[in-house]
């Protein structure tokens, strides 16, 4: 790998206490900033590893769980970079920004993120945020590798989607929504269980509706998701 990536010693440990270990990516140009929170996950009892730039955690071939992406970055822009890592590796992202706005979280989501946190954050508040990204992720893992539903097929594993012999390119969001309603076919999922299964329960319902608008769109044919007014959405075909 070219880019001598430095583990960072371990610390005595703190509060916060996950019951999982994992392997994180800390993506940081600041210096301050980086050592702050890779010694707090330490602490924690995680794994850390840390890069100064958004070439090198392109470039980055180490086996990674999870990968803090601090969006503002000396080399390259940060949504850019959450783009080529999203292209290239199946891996959750939380982006870490300096804006606290819809905009800048939708901005960071739709670039492929999985989570977005703004600055200044509580580090329990970011660990919990960490947690609930990998129990989705557990949860995906447990699913089918291929489900099935009359003309729509859904790969899993490849997160390959097909309706009507087409390939159908979704974000990754846009997969997991449709995952979802799929796993559930006749039963109407809230909006609330949507944001809390997809996005951890933090973004407004504005945002479902938006995606599922962009899956509809996609599929070419609305029908086969239902609005449940006031209440949520459901995939009604077989």
């Amino acid at each position: 790998m070219g880019h001598g990536l430095p583990l960072i010693p371990a610390k005595s440990v703190r509060e916060v206490n996950t019951a999982e270990t994992w392997t994180v990516l800390v993506v940081e140009s600041q210096a301050e900033d980086r050592e702050a929170l890779a010694g707090d996950l330490i602490r924690c009892g995680q794994k850390v590893r840390s890069v100064t730039s958004g070439r090198a955690a392109i470039d980055c071939d180490l086996a990674i769980d999870l990968i803090l992406l601090g969006l503002e970055l000396a080399d390259l822009d940060g949504l850019e970079v959450c783009r080529d890592l999203r292209a290239a590796r199946d891996i959750p992202i939380i982006a870490i920004g300096s804006q606290v706005s819809e905009l800048d979280a939708v901005l960071a989501l739709r670039a492929g993120a999985d989570d977005y946190v703004a600055r200044p954050y509580g580090f329990r508040e970011l660990m919990a945020r960490m947690e609930a990204v990998m129990r989705r992720v557990g949860a995906s893992e447990r699913t089918p590798m291929v489900l099935e539903r009359g003309p729509l097929r859904i790969d899993v594993r490849k997160r390959d989607v097909v309706f009507k012999n087409r390939a159908i390119k979704l974000t990754r969001k846009e997969f997991d929504l449709l995952l979802l309603l799929a796993l559930n076919r006749g039963t109407v999922v809230s909006r609330d269980e949507i944001l809390k299964q997809i996005w951890g329960g933090s973004w407004s319902r504005r945002t479902v509706d938006t995606h599922i608008s962009s899956i509809r769109s996609k599929l070419g044919d609305r029908d086969w998701i239902v609005s449940i007014r006031g209440v949520g959405f459901m995939m009604d075909h077989i």
